[in-house]
């Protein structure tokens, strides 16, 4: 069952969708969970910068027997893939989804991921010829993509009245400890005790 997305305002958000796609769907999943939060201008140089192997790919679910590399290491993990193909789709999934933000006259530059929505579909299922007569299943790991942008709005800060503004209660002890403090390194204490030495 295919969860629906509910956007905060559906006239400041748009979506793009691929069904069927011929991409592992392990793969494509890694890249909707690394792309999802980024602004959309950063989000496509990242790809990019993927494609051209400058950046990889952290791999934190499907990561079973996979190799290492040091540029996973900015995300702080050790495992990473460039994931060309999928990369590839993903992307233009992206141009489509800024496209129709911006027939939809939506500010480009201040939109965000909100969400990538990765599912399984149904697998290609051909055949292969081995050695002796044999013949294995040639299964294909197809995908459903689907990527939800959203216009980020401004953060303003709420002015603060003189009525709404509450004094924390003062910790009397931390007072007394701070002045006792202050007082042993001017050295202007006095002993609290009446016993001669």
């Amino acid at each position: 069952m295919v969860k629906r997305v509910h956007l905060t305002d559906p006239s400041k958000s748009c979506s793009s969708k691929g069904n069927d796609l011929r991409t592992h769907f392990k793969n494509t999943y890694e890249i909707g969970r690394a792309i999802r939060g980024m602004m959309v201008k950063k989000a496509e140089q990242y790809l990019k910068e993927v494609l051209e192997h400058k950046k990889c790919i952290p791999f934190t679910r499907y990561n079973h027997s996979m190799g290492r590399t040091s540029q996973a290491l900015q995300f702080g993990l050790t495992k990473g893939r460039w994931p060309e193909k999928s990369v590839k789709i993903v992307l233009n999934i992206l141009k489509n989804a800024i496209a129709n933000a911006e027939s939809k006259k939506l500010a480009v530059d201040k939109l965000a991921i909100k969400r990538v929505v990765v599912n399984q579909a149904t697998k290609g299922r051909r055949r292969t010829y081995r050695a002796h007569g044999r013949i294995n299943a040639y299964l294909a790991s197809n995908c459903h993509v689907e990527i939800f942008l959203e216009e980020v709005k401004q953060k303003v800060k709420k002015e603060k009245k003189e009525d709404e503004i509450i004094k924390k209660p003062r910790n009397t002890k931390l007072i007394i400890r701070k002045a006792l403090a202050k007082a042993y390194h001017n050295k202007k204490f006095v002993a609290a005790s009446n016993k001669k030495n």
